[in-house]
């Protein structure tokens, strides 16, 4: 009974604790939608505004959110390593929520909206540094790398859920402010289920631990394993013991110059370009824009309805990958794979859309042939990019790093993803409006290049403890001659310092 009720209640707080992941991917998926909606342009004043303009509004709604989140990502770190993680997450859902209510106030101010999304984008930049580092420290390490891999799926869920929202408030509301009012507002149950959950759930006992609340450390611990005394409780509370002690020695005198030398410098370099990699791979831009891209592409007055079954595409590739792919056929062949398989569905639709241009402004009750066609190979770049390029840089970039250096690296990683999520958020809707079927052929040729740097930069981590790292990457003898090196140097101050006082 305990084991069972341990495994229930680690599934209820990585559940509750992925509902910020969920709250981010409802957002992403609902803010394309309800900048198509003409109730929204017309209570916000810019229906009359040009083509141009229009596009700039959308850009700016979509990236400013990813701005506000990078900056989530730094100044959560330190109020969640004094406060907690858990504690940060429920602060996390309430500027979430504070940002939300700012969007959904008719203010008739973009202005105001445009502070909302600055303001919900600290919370989830916030909420997606502390959802793996929370749930990772929680959960029973049989079942962590599935239980981690959620992250993921309630993103997929969410992304789906939030384009059913759009579709049915297009079709069942009138046009009017309740209409997009309604869409934008449904992100708070998100942030609220994510407040509830944290609000039920025990703070990290290894963070407890390493805080030196030992006590309250080891009743977290037994409440997430099911409230009983046993054996294999108290190993797994020593060996939280000696992980923190180990921790703290090996991240002793750690300085920037370190994080420098090859071995390190080279896994700082894959912690960014994955990031870069995997918004060129054009997927992000597809799951921010998909009613106008659908639009593209020839859906027609379908576009919304057609982008409801593109999320639900999204949540069977992740579940697919979670079930057969993760951990059975290693890193580098899925990444390789991916990429190949959406640069090829990238280049089709391209040169579908070359041949036979569609009229994005159609409101025929559904798409033409070429559109179809479209549409299928869309849905397989996004079925593509969840088996692969969606669930895997986070977990690989969590893996690389040694533990002396990992909370950095991870930090870097985390970073470098909102920073160029803004980049591409900004260049799309340009992209689709100026140079239309041609942006399909420029994220083919990126995704054939990412090939090539899978290929050729990344290693393979699969068969590997993270203890081995060192060893993958070259750095086991490197790091040894530069602590070498350093004690060198210090020996060496040393004895001028002995000189000094005792000259001989």
């Amino acid at each position: 009974m305990g084991r069972k009720l341990g495994l229930f209640r680690a599934a209820y707080l990585v559940s509750a604790s992925c509902m910020g992941s969920f709250a981010f991917a409802f957002d992403t998926g609902i803010i394309s939608g309800v900048l198509a909606l003409t109730s929204f342009e017309e209570d916000f004043r810019y229906s009359h505004y040009s083509k141009t303009a229009k596009t700039n509004v959308n850009s700016n709604a979509v990236s400013i959110l990813q701005g506000g989140a990078f900056f989530g990502c730094f100044l959560i770190s330190p109020i969640a390593s004094y406060f907690g993680r858990r504690s940060g997450l429920i602060l996390s859902s309430l500027i979430f929520t504070l940002g939300t209510i700012l969007q959904v106030i008719n203010s008739h101010s973009l202005g105001t909206f445009y502070a909302g999304r600055v303001v919900a984008g600290l919370g989830i930049g916030s909420a997606t540094v502390l959802i793996p580092m929370y749930s990772a420290e929680m959960s029973p390490k049989e079942f962590r790398g599935r239980l981690g891999a959620c992250f993921q799926l309630f993103f997929a869920l969410g992304v789906m859920i939030a384009y059913w929202v759009t579709y049915a408030v297009s079709k069942d509301q009138t046009s009017g402010t309740g209409q997009w009012q309604t869409a934008l507002g449904l992100q708070l149950l998100g942030s609220t289920f994510l407040l509830v959950g944290m609000c039920t759930v025990k703070e990290s006992a290894r963070w407890l631990a390493a805080k030196g609340k030992v006590e309250k450390a080891r009743e977290a611990l037994k409440w997430v394993r099911g409230g009983e005394e046993t054996e294999e409780l108290q190993q797994e509370f020593q060996e939280i013991l000696a992980g923190i002690e180990e921790e703290a020695r090996v991240k002793e005198n750690l300085t920037i110059k370190e994080l420098f030398i090859p071995a390190n410098r080279y896994r700082l370099f894959i912690a960014i370009t994955i990031q870069l990699s995997a918004q060129l791979t054009g997927n992000t831009s597809l799951a921010y824009y998909a009613t106008q891209i659908f639009g593209a592409v020839g859906a027609g007055g379908s576009a919304k309805l057609v982008t409801g079954f593109f999320g639900l595409v999204k949540v069977v590739g992740v579940l697919t990958f979670q079930t057969f792919i993760l951990d059975r056929i290693g890193r580098k062949v899925p990444f390789m794979v991916g990429a190949f398989a959406m640069g090829s569905f990238m280049l089709i639709i391209a040169c579908i859309l070359a041949t036979h241009p569609a009229n994005a402004n159609s409101t025929s009750s559904g798409p033409t042939s070429a559109g179809i066609a479209c549409i299928i190979m869309t849905y397989a770049e996004a079925f593509s990019y969840n088996m692969s390029w969606g669930p895997l840089p986070w977990l690989y970039v969590g893996e690389i790093f040694s533990s002396r250096t990992r909370e950095v690296g991870v930090m870097v990683g985390a970073a470098s993803q909102w920073l160029f999520n803004f980049m591409m958020s900004q260049v799309t809707p340009h992209a689709i409006t100026n140079i239309k079927w041609r942006m399909f052929l420029m994220f083919a040729i990126f995704n054939y290049a990412i090939v090539g740097y899978s290929w050729l930069v990344l290693k393979e981590t699969s068969k590997h403890s993270l203890e081995e790292m060192q060893e993958v990457f070259g750095g086991k003898k490197t790091f040894e001659k530069h602590m070498e090196d350093e004690e060198h140097v210090e020996h060496v101050e040393t004895d001028n310092k002995r000189e000094t006082v005792f000259p001989t």
